[in-house]
């Protein structure tokens, strides 16, 4: 293979001649987590300590989520200082062993628990400990972890190992360069969590308030019925295929699951089966039009969608087809309203369930069709709003993660290359 100018062959692959292959071994040292401790140990004291969640779901430890210790000063045990590298020692998955993350702040009197271990720099290692963090859960990253884990059923990291694996590292302004790009990116995507979820939040309050009539749209007024929603809806359950006959699927008939109902959320226009006309036939399932409210009764209980080409479904879902006096979106967000508390209603046999007579038993506040048409726009609006949302930030993840692979492999440079060495 031919090398590109400005790049060299080493024993961890291609690299930019002009960065470096160490081993964390050669960076630092590494030590253990609490030890010795008990259950009434914890949840008391003045000590705080770094939870194996915290190790696991973060580049940089979260300082507001420690949890409380019993340390008494005279016990021999690790504290974590600022800079220090954690990983988790073990996990179910080589994707998910030894993850990653760095303490950015000073924190006393802090300490790890006893599922994880901790990495200390040396003075003077020519190492970023943010940089490091996000390599090895860079793509490469994990595939260099992955080749040293240990284990069948559960996997292991062996500290030794780790301390052993080679580590593609540019110069120390090179990595702070780096790792600063990638961090003001995880900046905004903690942003745009914050923000999707206090919209969210609002979405959640408004429904509270226009599906119960307390707030009323400008130009509405009029008392709203209660109705029971078997008198002003038809309903019926789907069906499911013989699953050992493969001529009964593949066709072009969408079949709704519970899982499409989940994965699709408010509107439904493809599905993950789909059904012959032989296995339509050979089925109790049967064909909903588009506009649809489907109502998931076991499982996923109270999960709802709105068929948006004509379906049909197992029998773990209702279709619910209002008559004229209810509009299928103001429907669609009375039952988001209730889906915490509809489980209390649930008949318990195996897993909770619900029927369709319960569901036909339920009674909702009804005003005007033009007042649900106005309501289930409002409330359209902000579903829009959010996804819109949730669309930038799926964007920006897939921005960092090109990032990742470029910045972190020295594809592509944000400091200018010293060309000191010769390429290989």
């Amino acid at each position: 293979m031919k090398i590109k100018p400005g790049y060299k062959q080493t024993e961890a692959g291609v690299i930019p001649a002009d960065w470096e292959v160490k081993t964390l071994g050669e960076l630092g040292s590494t030590y253990g987590g609490l030890t010795g401790k008990t259950k009434a140990d914890f949840g008391v004291g003045k000590g705080q300590y770094i939870t194996f969640m915290n190790v696991m779901s973060n580049v940089v430890i979260d300082c507001a989520i420690f949890g409380q210790v019993n340390v008494a000063p005279t016990e021999s045990q690790n504290r974590v200082v600022k800079g220090d590298l954690l990983f988790n020692g073990s996990s179910e998955t080589p994707e998910e062993v030894a993850m990653c993350a760095v303490l950015a702040a000073d924190v006393p009197n802090l300490f790890l628990n006893s599922f994880c271990f901790g990495f200390r720099f040396r003075d003077g290692a020519e190492a970023d400990g943010l940089f490091i963090s996000y390599y090895l859960r860079s793509k490469e990253g994990r595939e260099l972890i992955k080749s040293i884990a240990q284990g069948s059923t559960r996997y292991n990291m062996s500290k030794s190992a780790l301390l052993k694996a080679p580590l593609c590292l540019p110069s120390l302004s090179e990595q702070a360069a780096i790792a600063t790009a990638l961090s003001d990116v995880d900046v905004l995507l903690d942003g745009l969590d914050r923000l999707i979820a206090k919209k969210r939040a609002i979405k959640l309050a408004t429904m509270q308030q226009l599906l119960t009539g307390k707030t009323r749209l400008p130009g509405f007024r009029g008392k709203w019925e209660v109705k029971r929603l078997g008198d002003i809806a038809d309903m019926a359950s789907g069906g499911t295929p013989l699953s050992s006959v493969l001529a009964y699927y593949g066709g072009e008939i969408p079949w709704v699951s519970i899982a499409d109902m989940t994965k699709a959320g408010k509107v439904i226009e493809m599905t993950e089966k789909t059904l012959t006309p032989l296995g339509f036939a050979n089925s109790a399932t049967r064909m909903f039009p588009v506009g649809t409210v489907l109502y998931a009764m076991y499982a996923s209980l109270g999960e709802c969608s709105v068929a948006g080409v004509p379906v049909c479904t197992s029998q773990a879902i209702l279709g619910i087809q209002p008559k004229s006096q209810l509009h299928n979106k103001f429907l669609y967000y009375f039952f988001e309203t209730i889906k915490k508390s509809v489980k209390a209603l649930a008949q318990h046999s195996t897993q909770p369930n619900l029927n369709k007579g319960i569901i036909q038993n339920f009674r909702l506040g009804v005003p005007s069709r033009e007042e649900q048409t106005a309501i289930a726009a409002v409330l359209s609006d902000m579903d829009d709003e959010i996804a819109a949302l949730e669309a930038r930030r799926d964007k920006t993840r897939a921005i960092k993660y090109g990032m990742m692979q470029e910045l972190l492999t020295g594809k592509t440079r944000l400091v200018r290359p010293k060309h000191k060495n010769a390429n290989a």
